[in-house]
């Protein structure tokens, strides 16, 4: 049976590196997880009783597609409490997940063909969902000195409809601040095209509050997700930001895709926005496991790191170790049983000379891993 051309996308190497983990760990070695950007803990204890106490309710059937309204009023209210945004309830949408923002977003958004920038490193499946739906990723390359973040400048003679950022990002960690997501806007609709924040990792900062791109502009669409602060990655429940007029739009797009996110999902989402304080616990073990990535990489010899300033990764140049991420990131799991994604994933350019280290783990985990890495690389040296 054929398939399609634009089914043709790239594997996500992380989740192969995760398969090789686990079957490393079914051997009976004690692996430590460096590679996976997901946090250690669960949903948290609020969210969990409230579905408990819904499924004993009734049956949870479909919601509306744009999603529950007291949910949509309460993520509302969040950005009164973290950005002092005043944010019309009826523009936000619940999705499944960032991923269904995400096949929402550029579907109502563009064209086949249509141009979208994405920094380059970045999330690779912004790469790949724009190529399954037929538009064309447009890799910016992005500078050590710009801290791995798109400038206006980048935009320069690209002939863009859309451009993708994401502060703090995944793989880097590093942010924009105020001024440079202005200009980046700027930038953008300058010629025309459709500016997308994805704020995942919002909550997820140690020095400084994230910027969101609604401070700014009504004119963008902001995605967000429960999964990283909130502690919520399997149960797939997101949410974006449109502006007024494109709520009918996603609305459509949604009922024939989804129908709607999963309502179990978005009854334990909606509780858990009021259990920030557990949350903040979480975040003050990912502060400790940073400050110990930042301490413990360089002595194992990783010198080379983009300045962490959100989410919980560490991105390394290890261009004076390696050409070839992937053999490198399977050398350390070998012998050192720690788990790493290469850079490929983030870059196709020059994904091949860095690697990627999660510390979303335990710090007894985080510790013990940089311990083996710093053996691994005496060893190797």
């Amino acid at each position: 049976m054929r398939n399609s051309t634009r089914s043709q996308v790239d594997p996500f190497i992380v989740m192969d590196v995760m398969e090789a983990a686990r079957k490393a760990e079914e051997s009976g070695r004690h692996i430590i997880h460096m590679e996976v950007g997901q946090p250690s803990t669960g949903a948290p204890l609020g969210a969990r009783k409230a579905l408990a106490a819904a499924l004993d309710d009734g049956s949870l059937g479909y919601t509306v597609a744009l999603g529950l309204p007291a949910l949509r009023q309460r993520i509302a209210r969040l950005y009164g409490e973290w950005y002092d945004v005043d944010l019309n309830p009826n523009r936000v949408v619940v999705t499944p997940g960032s991923s269904g923002a995400f096949l929402l977003g550029f579907t109502a958004l563009f064209d086949s063909g249509n141009r979208v920038g994405i920094g380059a490193p970045g999330y690779p499946s912004y790469r790949q969902i724009l190529s399954a739906l037929g538009m064309t990723p447009v890799d910016i390359q992005t500078a050590p000195e710009n801290r791995l973040q798109p400038v206006a400048a980048d935009l320069n003679g690209l002939d863009l409809a859309g451009l993708m950022v994401a502060s703090p990002a995944n793989p880097s960690g590093t942010m924009l601040n105020r001024d440079a997501m202005a200009a980046l806007i700027d930038a953008a609709q300058a010629q025309d095209a459709s500016f997308i924040s994805d704020e995942i990792y919002h909550g997820l900062e140690y020095e400084a509050k994230a910027v969101t791109a609604l401070e700014l502009t009504d004119e963008c669409y902001v995605i967000n997700s429960f999964s990283k602060f909130f502690s919520m990655t399997g149960w797939r429940v997101g949410w974006m930001v449109v502006p007024e007029d494109h709520v009918r739009v996603i609305e459509r797009i949604a009922q024939n895709m989804f129908i709607c996110a999963p309502h179990a999902s978005q009854v334990a989402a909606l509780a858990a926005l009021d259990c920030q304080d557990e949350m903040r616990e979480n975040l003050a073990v990912y502060a400790r496991n940073r400050q110990l990535m930042l301490e413990g990489l360089p002595k194992a010899g990783f010198t080379n790191i983009a300045p962490p300033d959100g989410a919980f990764y560490v991105y390394a140049d290890v261009s004076d170790l390696t050409k070839d991420s992937r053999a490198f990131a399977a050398e350390i799991l070998d012998h050192a049983g720690v788990a790493v994604t290469p850079g490929l994933d983030f870059d196709p350019v020059r994904g091949a000379t860095t690697l990627r280290f999660s510390y979303a783990r335990s710090t007894e985990d985080i510790e013990e891993g940089l311990a083996r890495l710093e053996t691994f690389m005496a060893q190797r040296s």
